[in-house]
């Protein structure tokens, strides 16, 4: 696959500075330069926006163009490919020094205009801390959006809190550099779904931690005409992504009892055959991936804890490595 090229803005800087805001950008033209207005206007530290588009359509990227270049520390790359959700950030986080990654969906806006800057100096005051998920509004910037609340529900009322979390939501949030670029970054094989789930679980056992900071927070402006559904694509997605991350954990012990949950969901949605499909090909790949305990916990040398990787993760062969363009 070709290198991505700079289609509009100046490349990031080559020094290290507080943030990247990461955006991805595949169709729903609209919806993207909000997001990327939003980022460029976030104020309080040292940021650059990095928007990579993936294969859209050419008057789509010439519509960012004409976005792009009347802003400042914005930078719009391109590739003639669709890497997914993970592989689409490892390559666009390459692209960048930021200590700290803001990852902004593309029908996503800040709530706020210092966001991202409290997020990039919660990371780095707290060094262990891996990942901050953000509270995820719906479109009237006031209300929960209940369709992206990736927590037991049981946490709701603590929506606008803080809490430790396994897991963080894709639509807004915050990573160290440090640790993405320690554990190599998503395992873009997944595509599509799970992907910070799997992330998370990988940074915890490292010795990382992960945050929900309520405080901060996006909005989401959903658009179910680009939304790829849950009867399709996303529903394969789904299933095949979870029972690869559960063979990670405990090999194939630990994808019958999802297995058997996923067919039984899919026999009362109608969507049995679309199932069993999904959870073949998951066999089928967890054949090739390698089980967890693959990161070990060192101390650097002022004696804190420091997850360092010793093998390749499972999924190198399909990986984006952070600093390395995909094969």
């Amino acid at each position: 696959m070709t290198a991505p090229v700079l289609l509009a803005g100046s490349p990031p800087p080559e020094h290290d500075y507080d943030a990247d805001i990461v955006i991805l950008s595949h169709h729903r033209t609209v919806e993207t330069i909000a997001a990327i207005r939003s980022a460029s206007a976030q104020i309080g530290c040292d940021h650059h926006v990095i928007v990579l588009d993936q294969d859209s359509p050419p008057e789509m990227r010439a519509a960012l163009i004409g976005t792009v270049v009347a802003l400042d520390r914005v930078s719009l790359y391109a590739i003639e490919a669709n890497l997914g959700v993970p592989g689409g950030r490892n390559l666009a986080t390459s692209l960048g020094r930021g200590r700290a990654i803001i990852g902004l969906d593309n029908d996503a806006v800040f709530a706020g205009p210092r966001v991202a800057a409290s997020a990039a100096a919660r990371l780095a005051a707290d060094s262990s801390l891996a990942a901050i998920g953000f509270r995820i509004l719906a479109a009237d910037g006031v209300s929960l959006d209940a369709t992206s609340w990736g927590y037991p529900k049981i946490l709701l009322p603590r929506a606008e809190a803080v809490f430790a979390a396994k897991t963080f939501v894709g639509c807004g949030h915050a990573l160290s550099r440090h640790c993405f670029e320690t554990l190599d970054g998503y395992d873009a094989s997944l595509f599509f779904c799970w992907e910070e789930y799997e992330f998370s679980r990988r940074a915890i056992g490292a010795g990382w931690r992960i945050e929900h900071h309520g405080d901060l927070a996006v909005i989401h402006a959903v658009s179910p005409e680009a939304r790829v559904e849950w009867h399709g694509e996303r529903w394969r997605y789904f299933v095949r992504n979870r029972l690869l991350i559960a063979h990670d954990r405990r090999g194939v012990i630990g994808m019958i009892p999802r297995t058997c949950l996923y067919l039984a969901r899919g026999l009362r949605a109608g969507r049995l055959t679309a199932t069993i499909a999904a959870i073949a090909e998951a066999v089928r790949l967890a054949r090739t991936r390698r089980r967890d305990g693959n990161l070990k916990v060192s101390a650097d040398a002022s004696g804190a804890a420091m997850p360092v990787p010793t093998v390749a993760h499972p999924a190198l062969s399909g990986r984006c490595s952070p600093r390395f363009a995909p094969p």
